[in-house]
């Protein structure tokens, strides 16, 4: 395949062009190869040389990730920046970037997958960010424990950044959104739901948090963030019956 028509398929899955305004990240192909066909994708969460090089030696012709390399403004060709860029060029890797586009994403987004692990159910909209509600809220299927609620979403049994039980002893509302969204433990505790979770803490939110007795758990910007990705990797091995691979780069954070 080429650059062109995976950028034409991940289009029909994801809501591309309905961020442009809300997202800063330049969604779609950030990097073109050179027109060579490709035979094999790479999936990440992030944009790094060293996601770069494993997904080059393993053959992949496009690295898909969720954090890009460009974010609103333009970056001088130099230092890392432009490290990045040569190896992507000498190697002939193209790469595309799909960040609030995942993040909200109804069946194969981060935040669908978290509603998915944890058994949310009448999922309804949940958190604006940027003019846009990318999370969901809802009763859970059965009763959790914040300890049962970290085991659901734990990624390849890595712990969480951090688990603040401040609320009842088993929850039976959740809101969920994956990645750096902190301060809308704020809109959670509006919402009046037991359980919060999300990738992030702020030391802004957490008196709200004790004194409002809303449980957190902040499951790890990268470990919240896997899940959009490796769905969107099954969706393209399925239907395009391509070789597939995602690249673990675990940040801890």
């Amino acid at each position: 395949m080429t650059s062109a028509a995976l950028d034409r398929y991940f289009r029909s899955l994801l809501d591309i062009e309905g961020f442009t305004a809300a997202d800063s990240s330049l969604n779609g192909i950030q990097v073109d190869n050179d027109g060579s066909g490709i035979e094999k994708l790479a999936f990440a969460v992030d944009a790094s040389l060293e996601t770069f090089e494993r997904a080059a030696a393993s053959g992949a012709g496009l690295l898909f990730v969720h954090h890009g390399l460009f974010w609103g403004a333009p970056l001088a060709l130099r230092g890392v920046h432009r490290a990045r860029l040569q190896f992507l060029l000498d190697h002939k890797l193209a790469l595309y970037a799909v960040h609030l586009p995942l993040d909200q994403n109804p069946v194969y987004g981060n935040n669908a997958a978290l509603a998915e692990l944890l058994g949310i159910k009448n999922r309804e909209g949940f958190g604006e960010y940027h003019g846009r509600v990318i999370g969901y809220k809802g009763e859970l299927a059965e009763a959790l424990t914040v300890d049962e609620a970290v085991k659901r979403i734990t990624f390849m049994g890595r712990p969480p950044l951090g688990v603040y039980p401040f609320g009842p002893a088993e929850n039976k509302t959740c809101a969920v959104i994956s990645g750096g969204a902190a301060m809308e433990a704020l809109q959670a505790l509006e919402a009046g739901v037991d359980l919060y979770v999300s990738g992030e803490i702020s030391h802004t939110v957490y008196h709200h948090l004790a004194e409002g007795r809303l449980n957190m758990i902040a499951g790890g910007h990268y470990s919240t963030e896997v899940w959009g990705v490796r769905k969107i990797m099954e969706r393209c091995a399925s239907d395009l019956g391509i070789e597939t691979e995602f690249i673990d780069v675990p940040t801890g954070l």
